[in-house]
Formats: structure tokens, sequence, C-alpha cells
């Protein structure tokens, strides 16, 4: 199997108020098409690691690759890129912009990334709405859709631009158990059918223990990889 991501050795210290180290000796790799939960309580790492796999924190010694591509010690600017490209992001509050169409949101990241011409990048928002089963919702204000259709509006945005993989952070926080259930079989479907790598931080034993793999933390150190 390929690496879909590779951390080594991931450091992380916090300085303010007081020195303060986030993450120690953080080791671990990811198969592509692997769905992997990473899981522990308040204040162990998770989130602070999901930053760091991210690209968004580069303050952390150690090296990381993404996608065959080393990723620690690149400029903002090629990392901007690399995550528009490569990553898809799915949060716990979906971050749509209320009074664009469900399309016009889908399109945005395509837009940016400039690669395809106005039609194409509709077309493929359409499809990627339809295959989320909000097709019929395209043209709403993204307020006046449920929040369970809202999230599955911000997943076919993060996959938009054909990301190799999709990271979410608590991605099922705010929804109840029956759209849980829905955007963890979504989840299950790209890794499984179309060979997307999924990482969640997530609180959620039930969602994580249904996973392939869970990746165990606390107080910033690695204690399970299941």
């Amino acid at each position: 199997m390929s690496i879909a991501l590779k951390a080594e050795n991931i450091n992380k210290f916090f300085l303010v108020p007081d020195k303060f180290q986030a993450l120690s000796d953080v080791s671990f790799e990811i198969n592509k098409g692997e769905f992997v939960s990473i899981t522990g309580k308040s204040g162990s790492g998770k989130s602070t690691l999901l930053y760091v796999l991210s690209t968004m924190d580069t303050d952390y010694t150690g090296t990381l690759m993404l996608n065959d591509q080393k990723i620690t010690g690149n400029k903002q600017n090629s990392l901007a890129a690399f995550r528009n490209q490569h990553l898809g992001f799915v949060f716990q509050f979906h971050y749509l912009l209320p009074d664009f169409s469900c399309l016009k949101n889908v399109m945005i990241p395509a837009m940016r990334l400039g690669k395809l011409k106005q039609d194409e990048i509709e077309y493929n928002a359409h499809e990627k709405l339809k295959m989320l089963g909000v097709g019929e919702q395209a043209l709403k204000p993204a307020s006046k859709i449920s929040g369970g259709q809202q999230q599955r509006v911000a997943i076919a945005r993060a996959l938009i631009n054909e990301p190799a993989i999709l990271m979410g952070d608590e991605p099922t926080g705010n929804l109840d158990s029956k759209n849980t259930a829905v955007v963890f079989e979504i989840f299950q479907q790209l890794a499984r059918e179309h060979n997307k790598t999924i990482i969640t931080v997530t609180h959620d034993n039930d969602f994580a223990e249904k996973s392939d793999r869970i990746i165990e933390m606390r107080d910033g150190k690695i204690i399970g990889l299941a």
C-alpha cells in the first residue's frame, strides 16, 4: 500500500502564557484510502496535531510528508497552493456563506484553484451535491437548508478539487445521531470506493470505532495505534 501521510518525530511547543509541549515525538503513517480517527480527551493534542497535519501550523519540529511530498520547510504560498489542490477540510461548523446558494458555496474552492472553466466547475459541483444526496438543494441559499444538509454541502465543497486527503475536525460534532450516521457512511464510501484518505479528529467513540483505525492521544503523545 502507498502512504498518504507520514509524520516523524513531530514536536510542538506553545510559549504563551508559559512554555508547554503540546505534541511530543509524534510518529505514524496513514495509507492511501484509509479512514482514520484521532481520539483523546480535551487537551490531549489531537486538534493541535490536525492543525500541523493540515499544513496550517508550520511552527513544529520533525518531518511531515503528504502525498509523497515533503511539507516541512515549505513557504506559506506553496503550502496554500498544496492545500487547495490536495487537501479537503470539513469542520464542526460548516462555514458556508449563508446568502450564497449551495451550488456557489461548493464552487468557490475550484474557482480559487482556477484550473477549470466556470461551466465545468458548475457541472462538477452539481455532481458532488448529487453524490452526497443534496442535489435538489443546489439553488437554495445555504441558510435555508437543515443542519445535516449543510454539513453534506460542506463535504461536497471539500471534495470539489478532488483532494487525495480529506481532514475533518469534529465533523459530526453538531449533528444528531441520524445525521452522524449519514456522514460516517459518506466518509466510508469515499475511502472504499473513491480511494480518498480520511483523517478525522473526533470525541465520538462510536464513530471512531467504526473507522478503519484509531490513533489515540493523551498529553500530546500517541498512546494507541489500533
